[in-house]
């Protein structure tokens, strides 16, 4: 669903009011209940930066912006059932699906990010922030693994590790069709146009992307494939299997269905299923993987016929 945006300027007889009660008063469709939710999780922006006070003191001529991804108003937070792996200067987890990794103008707090910042917080040092290097980012609509250094040591190696393609990451995807070949390579240079908000293969420019492909189950008019990211671009898998006539089950941006017979599938099926990479500080190899998440194995068993 494409997010809501509602633009307000506050004139002369809005001065000197709190921003929660202007935009309750000026947008009927928002309740001041979820106006304040709003406002704490960051979805409000006065003269272009966020604002994530109640009581802040409208102006005049004051432009402002409330965002809506159409995600739940509670903040997510990171629970025991989320933690694969911490120690002093790393922590892997398991992405849920619909948490965005960063923040975006829709939201600060919950986003995994701020989740992290919160999970950290030392209780005896409040005003303290938690150091916290993002090397990766998974996409909104995609489950699984991924990792975060959490200390000064760590942070320049995991960079250099992920940079220099120095680790195994691998990803399961549900997609229409199969591939012509039962494993290959996709190479191509990704450019991402504007106009269609999507990524693209082209012929001049472009940043260099090869993914590699196998099929670990075939079903009638689809498969689950296994991808091997050599380059880490953005949408890089979900662009190269569009490109191949296998988009993403759920994926419609790039040409895939959001119903499957009678199943709704509200996201690209895309797990981060497995992630190996040397310590950055011990000199020890970490491996690690995860099971895909219920909604992919329910559709796998559809399409199998066990159900």
């Amino acid at each position: 669903m494409k997010w809501k945006i509602y633009r307000l300027t506050a004139d002369s007889s809005a001065v000197g009011q709190r921003l929660d009660i202007f935009l309750a008063a000026n947008e009927n469709s928002l309740s001041r209940t979820k106006i304040k939710k709003i406002i704490d999780l960051g979805g409000v922006h006065v003269n272009g930066r966020r604002v994530r006070s109640c009581s802040t003191v409208v102006k005049v001529k004051d432009s402002i912006e409330v965002y809506l991804d159409h995600l739940p108003l509670d903040p997510f937070r990171i629970d025991d059932s989320h933690i694969i792996y911490q120690d002093k200067y790393l922590i892997v987890l398991n992405k849920p699906a619909a948490i965005d990794t960063q923040p975006t103008h829709a939201r600060y707090k919950g986003t995994l990010y701020e989740a992290l910042q919160w999970h950290l917080k030392d209780p005896f040092k409040p005003h303290q922030q938690p150091e916290i290097g993002m090397i990766q980012r998974l996409d909104r609509g995609t489950t699984g693994i991924i990792v975060f250094s959490i200390h000064s040591q760590a942070h320049k190696p995991m960079t250099r590790i992920f940079l220099e393609h120095q680790l195994d990451k691998r990803y399961l995807a549900l997609v229409h069709s199969c591939p012509d070949n039962d494993e290959g390579e996709i190479i191509s240079f990704l450019a991402r146009s504007r106009k269609e908000n999507r990524v693209h293969s082209v012929t001049n420019g472009g940043k260099e992307a090869i993914t590699r492909y196998r099929v670990i189950e075939k079903y009638e008019s689809a498969s689950l494939v296994e991808l091997e990211l050599i380059t880490g671009r953005s949408h890089q898998i979900r662009a190269h299997m569009s490109e191949l006539g296998c988009p993403l089950m759920g994926d419609v941006r790039y040409g895939g269905l959001d119903r499957i017979g009678d199943i709704n599938v509200d996201r690209p099926l895309l797990h981060a299923s497995r992630l190996v990479f040397q310590h950055p500080v011990f000199d020890q190899k970490l491996n690690f993987t995860q099971n895909s998440p219920a909604d992919m194995t329910h559709l796998q068993s559809v399409l199998s016929g066990d159900k």
